[in-house]
């Protein structure tokens, strides 16, 4: 059933307010599940992102006993596809981690490629389909083939001011992914520099959130550079934040990584080494104009890489795939049957 602009709506479970947010490219209807349990929040988190202007709340419950078609539904995990086992609508789970981390971080005793298997198994036997937000993170679970990047759009954002002489880090549960983001090689690098960190860190005293949206487009235009570290082998060369800081106009530091959008010396440092890395920084603390100028080859890449046609294009075709699976496994129905 569609609404009243005659577009059809989507069923979206609440999980990455800052990647749900970006639905709002599609310009379709959706209805985001809310009051469901392991949530940081139970409803929707405005301090991370606000509500979509095509958006509306509801329960499982309501989704669940609703007579509107939903056009997909679109979840992030198993728990939401089994939430939804009952809605006869087409499934896409997108994948936001590799497994490789989330073994690392939960400390999982099952063997990787047993959970890869129970996903892949799942999936096919409900016709869902699955799509990643980068490439290493689908290829982790075994679903590489279909990959729609996240967007920054520059002209979200405030002009790069970068009078603060300091570095940014943008991170939630920090010290529960240690590893995944090569916290000990942050800690050495930006030793003596000061860097500011954002983010949900209940466990890290002094370190609080943004207030909201608007105020971390304000962090992102006073800070000098952004910071962004991880292991290779467990995370990207980037997350949302890495994009957004870029589309903000600030260059970023980090560790080499094969996925960083970086490059080295136009639009930020990479190294390897904590001491050349911490001279980078150095080196942009001082030099407010040399920050300003490689933020604007950051705004150029991440408007080239990442733009929000791409985004709009690839969710597209995602949900297409999506309802050409959920029919192939629908029951044939008899000649002139309803």
């Amino acid at each position: 059933m569609a609404n009243s602009t005659g577009k059809p709506r989507l069923l979206v479970f609440n999980c990455h307010e800052a990647w749900v947010h970006q639905l709002r490219a599609l310009d379709q209807p959706m209805d985001v599940v809310i009051g469901l349990p392991g949530r940081h929040t139970r409803g929707w988190d405005e301090a991370m992102r606000p509500i979509p202007p095509n958006a509306r709340m509801v329960r499982i419950e309501e989704a669940v006993g609703s007579s509107i078609a939903y056009d997909c539904v679109i979840a992030h995990n198993l728990s939401d596809l089994l939430d939804a086992k009952t809605i006869a609508a087409p499934r896409l789970l997108v994948i936001h981690g590799t497994l490789e981390s989330a073994v690392v971080e939960q400390g999982s005793r099952t063997p990787p490629h047993e959970l890869r298997g129970a996903v892949a198994r799942y999936v096919e036997m409900i016709g869902a389909h699955v799509m990643a937000v980068t490439r290493l993170k689908g290829e982790s679970w075994g679903f590489g083939e279909d990959v729609v990047r996240s967007f920054a759009d520059v002209h979200d954002y405030l002009p790069f001011r970068g009078d603060l002489a300091r570095g940014l880090r943008v991170a939630n549960d920090v010290l529960r992914k240690q590893r995944t983001l090569l916290w000990d090689f942050h800690l050495e690098t930006f030793a003596g520099i000061p860097v500011t960190l954002v983010g949900r860190n209940g466990e890290m005293p002094g370190i609080l959130p943004a207030r909201d949206w608007a105020d971390l487009k304000e962090i992102f235009s006073q800070h000098r550079f952004f910071v962004h570290t991880a292991d290779p082998r467990l995370e990207d060369g980037f997350n949302m934040a890495t994009l957004e800081a870029m589309a903000a106009g600030m260059p970023v530091l980090g560790n080499r990584h094969p996925t960083s959008p970086v490059e080295h010396g136009v639009s930020g440092f990479l190294s390897d080494h904590p001491a050349e890395l911490r001279r980078f920084a150095r080196l942009l603390l001082e030099d407010r104009e040399l920050a300003a100028r490689m933020g604007r080859e950051a705004q150029r890449a991440v408007a080239k890489k990442f733009s929000r046609e791409q985004f709009k294009r690839g969710l597209e075709r995602a949900i297409e795939r999506a309802r050409r699976k959920f029919q192939r496994r629908l029951p044939i129905r008899a000649a002139g049957g309803s």
